[in-house]
């Protein structure tokens, strides 16, 4: 285990180091319809995630303080008899921002599906413009827990896969509850399938 700059914490975890669970079949009707076209008919899913609903908010941090401070600005400037605005407008309009990035926050998660099969790990994301990932087991060389303080502080964290002959990683799951009991059940995966 080491520190990585910012606080964060860079777990890895050698393959060898997982615990030897069962790995029980998730039923089909589990996976998210924009997964269900990319796998096999025979392919078995084991695990079908998401990030914690806490993703909606963490994940909008930023624009809900940027929209606290317009709300107080502009509720700042009603006092001034230059302003156009007054105080229950201006807190409206910080509102709105809220919400609006709120919904766009729900969006993407609900966008988000992360799903380990017998074959691979599988990250889809994305709400106007989708992306899917994957990183075929018997070929992930190396796999990586990070928490940052945020996700320190609610138990979460993102899982990262990298495969043979690949210097980044090619598929990430972010802000998953327990991730080291879901990294432990990848790595079981790994081992099961991905090393015969």
């Amino acid at each position: 285990m080491t520190e990585a700059a910012g606080g964060d914490r860079d777990e890895r975890v050698p393959f060898a180091a997982a615990p030897a669970t069962a790995a029980p079949a998730v039923p089909a009707s589990a996976v998210p319809g924009s997964v269900q076209a990319a796998l096999s008919p025979d392919e078995i899913v084991i695990l079908v995630l998401r990030p914690s609903v806490l993703y909606i908010a963490l994940s909008s941090l930023g624009t809900l303080a940027a929209s606290a401070v317009i709300a107080a600005t502009l509720a700042w400037a009603s006092t001034s008899a230059w302003s156009a605005w007054s105080e229950p407008g201006g807190i409206a309009v910080g509102v709105l921002l809220a919400a609006a990035r709120l919904t766009w926050g729900w969006l993407d998660w609900y966008t988000h599906a992360f799903v380990l099969t017998d074959r691979r790990v599988i990250a889809r994301r994305g709400v106007l413009r989708t992306a899917l990932h994957e990183a075929p087991l018997v070929m992930i060389q190396n796999t990586v827990v990070v928490q940052s303080l945020r996700e320190r502080l609610f138990g979460l964290g993102t899982i990262g896969f990298a495969t043979a002959g690949r210097s980044t990683f090619d598929a990430y799951w972010e802000m998953v509850p327990r991730p080291f009991v879901v990294h432990g059940q990848v790595l079981d995966a790994v081992r099961r399938y991905g090393r015969k």
